[in-house]
């Protein structure tokens, strides 16, 4: 603890006012000139987040796009790296690790062929897109692909580049070159320990007060700078003034405290504290900690030089600590004084011999000040402004090492180059990476238990896992069954879209029942069912929401006097219809999406059908839809019970000024989706799943007013990966064509052949479950499914994205379904 001069408690306010300025000005400047005009202080709000419009997800993305990501993730705006073309990444500043697991063998077609038993993939990654890897050699890729040349200025010089007398410099070498937040220069509890900390749990700190700090520090967690003076007694050094500041400077207290035991010195010289002063004071060591404990909030950061002694005085255990003695660290272990700090870093003069005894708050707020400073402006930078004056090092003139123009800009070495690792774990292969970086294993559960028991996770990881591929090509003609898996995933899509409906009146024509079933959603393709007494419909969707709500509202409507019945098809593939569908409720990539449609005059108008509603009249209101009985709203030549409706008042279309006064009321609206310019109906995001709920909460309300909403079930980037199987065909040759009903089934692909499937599905999604739970929050986890290309046929890969942000990744219950029979 260092010792100084200052007789008057309130002195201490004074000299931040006085001399706080000129520091802080010079620290803002010069964090101008880094970064525009963002502010020393100015700190990302909340957990970093990876988001892609759902427009963007109808289209794959390659490797180089992949690494578009990866980059900005890595590196950021700081050093000349831009947004993503294709998606965003929130609070990037937030990433601190990136880790990409490659499973080889798993195409899109088998995941949603075993969507079921692929519970983490689907649970805990909110974002999925389809992709489709330009080489055979992803890992390669990851590693190689160059970073985008930017202005060397923007980039930090790499470790080559560096001159060679700052290589091993005790700063340098314990932090990099990097600049990072704050928690980049947290003790942690290893390093409590060995500098003397008090540590719960340990001996010697059993009767010391926890201030009940948790575990959610983040880099805008706030600063608190803390000081405190002993005297010596009978037991020791004991508490005599104690001063705590804010992260601003302002003082939050300063009190005196009586010590429990005998002064046998009141160590005036470096505390100030006299006999005299303290005869008065009342205030007990219990008293100030409970203040403490109260004024710091639950993430609070405590800064102080020497900080350990201060806890030890206030026999106070607070996790979270920044210690300016560590951060400006000297050789050997060497620390410098606050006052050398102050004077050479802050131009600030502190525990000048002219005051008697030191000032704790003046100290708590150089101390601060320090940390915020070396936080602003990087260890490198401080190193070099501060080089000479602090360390007494010089450099020659000699240029750096290694010159601008032979700098090499591949992803791996870049972030060697700044001091963040990297490493390959999986099976042996030419992986484009220094033998050195990378661990060969003979199997996923051997390189999978490596990397779990790593004492330090790398910045860069990537694991490749290759059990499936070899099972499987091991066991059948791969590419057939590739082959089959898509066709059969296409076709079971197509059979959840699908409904059956009837019978209609003998002149009702297919462009009716277009017009009709288009209220519920786009509808993919009709073919009428003529089976010789009655005529039916066989109705696709493009999206299974379409389906969901014909079924619920059509169900048992009037058409010219003639009630139909629609209902899903009977087949095998439907057994387990109802688990399938509360399980893309609860899908992550849908849970904060609504599904809107609309009931318009031009659909009803030109039907000429009666509505009845269960036989009750709708009092001659402009109805709504209601769930499980049937429409009569809207119709400009309809009839209920043979009385003439009014026209409604609502528009043909969909727009997005429409919806956002429409759902804005029950929360904030993140983005809303119209495909096409007459949209029929529409997909809205909310910022959180609070906001859908309480729309799903209103749906009668909603309904009224012509808007049919269902929670999203679609994956977003499925329906135009599903089309792909239908693109060459044209839909109303298809619609003249007799069709083949009878579909392979995806669950009938071999009894053993599937019970294998099954099985490495499912410990494989174990394993992704248990390395995703062992990264630390913060990292950026990717999942690549690739691709598999043979004798010409595609089956694509799949893209999973998630930030790990540790208390976020609770899987919210899916909304209960009503079956339209119980409505």
């Amino acid at each position: 603890m260092e010792r100084s001069s200052s007789p008057n408690v309130p002195n201490g306010k004074k000299k931040r006012q006085s001399e706080a300025p000129s520091a802080q000005e010079v620290v803002k400047r010069r964090k101008t000139e880094e970064e525009g005009v963002e502010d020393l202080q100015r700190r990302p709000c909340g957990p970093a987040k990876v988001s892609v419009h759902l427009d963007r997800l109808q289209q794959p993305i390659t490797v180089a796009q992949l690494m578009e990501l990866l980059h900005f993730a890595a590196l950021g705006k700081s050093r000349g790296i831009k947004q993503p073309s294709w998606c965003r990444l929130r609070h990037q500043k937030k990433v601190n690790g990136i880790n990409v697991a490659i499973v080889d063998g798993v195409t899109q077609s088998l995941f949603y062929n075993h969507y079921l038993s692929m519970e983490h993939l689907r649970s805990s990654y909110t974002t999925r897109i389809t992709f489709t890897p330009s080489s055979d050699d992803v890992a390669s890729d990851i590693f190689s692909l160059e970073v985008p040349k930017v202005d060397s200025s923007s980039v930090a010089p790499p470790e080559e580049a560096l001159h060679e007398a700052l290589k091993d410099h005790p700063v340098i070498t314990t932090y990099g070159t990097q600049k990072k937040g704050l928690t980049a220069y947290l003790l942690s509890r290893q390093q409590m320990i060995k500098y003397r900390y008090p540590v719960k749990g340990l001996p010697g700190f059993e009767d010391f007060l926890c201030t009940g700090s948790d575990d959610r520090v983040t880099d805008d967690s706030p600063l608190y700078g803390l000081d405190c003076e002993m005297c010596q007694t009978l037991k020791g050094n004991e508490l005599t003034r104690v001063s705590l500041v804010d992260g601003d400077g302002n003082c939050l207290l300063d009190d005196l405290v009586k010590p429990q035991n005998h002064v046998v010195n009141y160590l005036t010289r470096f505390s100030g504290i006299t006999a005299a002063m303290l005869k008065p004071v009342t205030t007990m060591l219990r008293d100030v900690q409970a203040k403490i404990k109260t004024l710091l909030p639950e993430d609070a950061v405590l800064v102080g030089h020497s900080l350990n002694n201060d806890l030890k005085a206030l026999k106070l255990i607070h996790r979270h600590v920044i210690d300016t003695a560590l951060l400006y660290r000297r050789e050997h272990g060497q620390k410098f004084k606050l006052k050398v700090l102050a004077k050479a870093v802050l131009k600030r003069r502190i525990q000048t011999e002219d005051q008697k005894g030191h000032n704790p708050t003046e100290d708590a707020v150089a101390a601060l000040d320090l940390a915020w400073y070396f936080i602003g402006m990087g260890p490198l930078q401080v190193v070099e402004l501060h080089l000479e004056e602090l360390w007494g090092w010089s450099l020659e003139d000699s240029p750096s090492s290694t010159s601008e123009s032979t700098q090499n800009y591949r992803f791996a070495d870049v972030l060697q180059s700044l001091n963040r690792s990297v490493i390959y774990l999986g099976k042996r292969s030419n992986v484009d990476l220094d033998p050195s970086f990378q661990r060969w294993y003979r199997s996923d559960k051997e390189m999978l238990s490596s990397f779990r028991n790593q004492t330090s996770h790398f910045f860069l990881s990537v694991l490749r896992f290759s059990s499936v591929s070899a099972h499987l090509n091991g066991s059948y003609v791969h590419c057939h069954h590739q082959q089959q898996l898509r066709h059969d995933v296409s076709s079971v899509f197509q059979d959840m879209c699908t409904v059956f409906a009837g019978p209609f009146p003998a002149n009702f024509s297919k462009s009716q029942v277009r017009q009709l079933f288009g209220c519920c959603g786009p509808v993919h393709k009709v073919r009428m069912c003529n089976t010789g007494v009655r005529i039916h419909a066989k109705v696709q969707f493009q999206m299974l929401e379409g389906a969901m709500l014909a079924l619920q509202v059509l169900n048992g409507f009037s058409v010219s006097g003639q009630t139909i019945k629609v209902q899903r098809p009977v087949k095998e593939s439907m057994l387990d219809l109802d688990l399938n569908l509360d399980t893309l409720m609860g899908d992550r990539v849908n849970a904060n999406q609504l599904y809107v449609s609309r009931l318009t005059q031009d659909v009803a108008g030109g039907l000429n059908v009666s509505a009845a509603v269960n036989g009750h009249l709708s009092d001659g209101k402009p109805p709504g839809f209601h769930p499980g009985k049937q429409t009569n709203g809207q119709l400009q030549t309809a009839k209920v019970n043979g009385k003439q409706l009014r026209p409604g008042t609502f528009a043909p279309d969909l727009s997005e000024e429409s919806l956002k006064e429409a759902f804005s009321p029950f929360g904030s609206i993140k983005s809303i989706t119209l495909p096409g310019t007459h949209a029929k109906h529409a997909l809205i995001e909310f910022e959180s799943s609070d906001g859908k709920q309480a729309a799903r909460g209103s749906s009668e309300d909603l309904l009224k007013k012509g808007y049919p909403t269902w929670p999203s079930m679609t994956p977003p980037h499925l329906r135009s990966w599903v089309g792909m199987a239908t693109s060459r065909e044209t839909e109303d040759k298809d619609e003249d064509e007799d069709e083949d009903e009878e579909r392979s089934d995806s669950f009938n692909c071999g009894g053993t052949q599937r019970n294998q499937e099954v099985s490495l599905l499912n410990k494989l999604d174990r394993r992704l479950s248990k390395l995703f739970n062992s990264l630390p929050d913060g990292t950026l986890s990717v999942v690549l499914l690739l691709e598999h290309n043979s004798r010409g046929f595609d089956h694509p890969g799949l893209c999973f994205l998630e930030v790990k942000n540790g208390k976020e990744h609770i899987q919210e219950k899916p909304t209960s379904r009503k079956s339209p029979e119980n409505s």
